[in-house]
């Protein structure tokens, strides 16, 4: 195994290395939920690494790589449990693909799911600002001005997904909440959620780096509690392969579950690192209060 190093906790164990090649090394049906923003495809570059599945030539090299993924979450998670990923539509682009408009990565992803079994079992929309994207992005299909010169070519954001896709199989331990009211279950079982504030995310400024970085954009945080606290239970194990800056460990822990993280870049899972030590002096300062 190609691990560089490891940190354990009582409630978290974070690995720096290859996703599969570490969670390939967990016991069988040992995981109880996991969940995590993959790399899209070949849209973004994390690292140089030819182990990074964002490092990808095209769109097959990316889902061949995912699918060795996607082969050791069937083994481990626990049967009839879930896996939570977070993604949108790919947009295209004249000199990379040869026209302007979507790639279905959602689907693609639920397919990579369901070749290795897992049940399509949910999923809930995630509006996005239209005008945000367009500031940040000048996507052709989102200026005004392309209203007024050739409408045709217009279109609308792309939302965020998260998609739920179960192990098939039976329980041995169910997920039991007498503690969840009914508007917070009406609110997490809505298929849009239109509240998710997009700057409630973890600190990340100081895991950039120059020379091989070109995007970085941590999980909004209740997009993970809402996963965490709809399919999971406290001292339940949650897993994610794509740690980055912490975000779904950090959730895990906070919510009384157990984390097990895996990131391959350094500077990475060293943020990933300080922000779960962050949290760890946060519960210390109030349990000594």
């Amino acid at each position: 195994m190609n691990c560089i190093s490891q940190v354990d906790r009582p409630d978290s164990t974070l690995f720096n290395g290859d996703c599969v090649e570490v969670i390939a090394g967990l016991p069988e049906n040992s995981v109880d939920y996991s969940i995590f923003s993959p790399p899209f495809s070949s849209l973004y570059t994390y690292s140089n690494s030819p182990r990074d599945m964002g490092n990808s030539r095209t769109d097959a090299e990316f889902f061949e790589h995912f699918d060795h993924l996607v082969r050791e979450l069937a083994r481990v998670i626990k049967p009839g449990h879930n896996v939570s990923f977070h993604c949108m539509q790919l947009p295209t682009s004249k000199e990379r693909d040869g026209y302007i408009g979507l790639k279905d990565f959602r689907g693609d992803l639920i397919k990579a799911f369901q070749k290795h079994g897992f049940i399509y079992a949910s999923e809930v929309c995630i509006w996005k600002d239209p005008v945000t994207a367009m500031q940040r992005t000048k996507a052709l299909g989102l200026l005004h001005k392309t209203i007024r010169s050739n409408a045709t070519m217009s279109r609308q954001g792309i939302a965020d997904y998260l998609v739920t896709m179960r192990k098939p199989g039976e329980v041995m331990d169910k997920v039991e909440h007498d503690d969840l009211p009914v508007d917070e279950w009406q609110r997490l079982a809505s298929p849009v959620w239109m509240d998710i504030n997009p700057n409630d995310t973890l600190q990340f400024r100081s895991a950039r780096e120059h020379d091989d970085e070109r995007h970085i954009c941590p999980l909004q945080l209740d997009v993970i509690r809402r996963g965490i606290r709809l399919w999971t239970k406290p001292g339940d194990v949650v897993l994610t392969p794509f740690l980055g800056i912490g975000s779904e460990a950090y959730c895990a822990v906070e919510m009384g579950r157990k984390a097990v993280g895996v990131e391959l870049k350094k500077s990475y899972f060293d943020q990933a690192v300080k922000n779960l030590d962050a949290l760890a002096a946060q519960h210390d300062m109030f349990a000594t209060a």
